[in-house]
């Protein structure tokens, strides 16, 4: 009877054990699916979100249970087809040479590590836009369709242009304008009329006119006279 009933203690025990396994792994899926949806109470599928860089503001649309798509300059796509090493936080000299060589991925990130440490605001583009806005579902669909690597320009196809593109069908950037608009205005104020004409005058006197060609001659004048009267 001892060897049945050793046998009998130790399969209630082994019952045991699983099911008080089996318990802790419930609660541990039930606190990762609660930590999942801890941003669904205040964030809603197909909204857009912004949050400060350096010497940007940066994009993505919130997908729910904690997932962000959003498009960043990316090299890494490039040369490797591994996905586990894609997935991971791209590191600032990924970045960089992104940028350098224009090419960027449209990726998937909790709402932290999309954040990274800046203060999560909800866009309101729709407020100065003047093409209404698509239903969220219809937004988060585009943006993940979207998934992948792709080219990447700083002005003519960045992170606004991706969620500008998923949320109005429209391919555009403020932040792009207002550049262009703030180069234009200083390219064009007549303090640079002023010291590109000077500067050509000092190219005349140095060079002699004698010496350079009519064109080049041509170009030297030619340029602060536009400008002048473009200012």
């Amino acid at each position: 009877m001892f060897p049945v009933k050793l046998l009998a203690f130790v399969f209630i025990s082994s019952l045991t054990h699983d099911r008080r396994r089996s318990h802790e792994e419930e609660e541990e899926e039930e606190e990762e699916e609660e930590e999942s949806r801890k941003y669904d109470v205040i964030l809603r599928r197909g909204d857009v979100l912004q949050v400060s860089r350096t010497l940007v503001t940066h994009f993505g649309i919130y997908l729910g249970r904690d997932r962000v798509v959003h498009f960043i300059p990316d090299i890494l796509p490039v040369f490797s087809s591994d996905h586990s090493r894609i997935r991971q936080t791209v590191s600032n000299v990924r970045l960089l040479l992104g940028v350098l060589l224009k090419r960027g991925s449209v990726r998937v990130d909790s709402v932290d590590d999309f954040a990274h440490g800046s203060q999560i605001l909800v866009n309101t583009m729709d407020e100065v836009c003047s093409r209404p806005p698509l239903q969220g579902e219809e937004v988060a669909r585009r943006a993940e369709k979207l998934r992948g690597d792709a080219p990447f320009s700083l002005l003519w196809y960045n992170c606004e242009h991706f969620v500008m593109f998923c949320r109005y069908g429209v391919v555009t950037s403020f932040q792009t304008f207002q550049f262009c608009k703030t180069l234009r205005k200083l390219l064009l104020s007549q303090r640079v009329a002023k010291a590109t004409a000077m500067l050509s005058l000092c190219l005349l006197v140095q060079l002699q006119p004698a010496t350079i060609s009519c064109s080049a001659l041509l170009l030297l004048l030619l340029l602060p006279f536009i400008l002048w009267m473009a200012s």
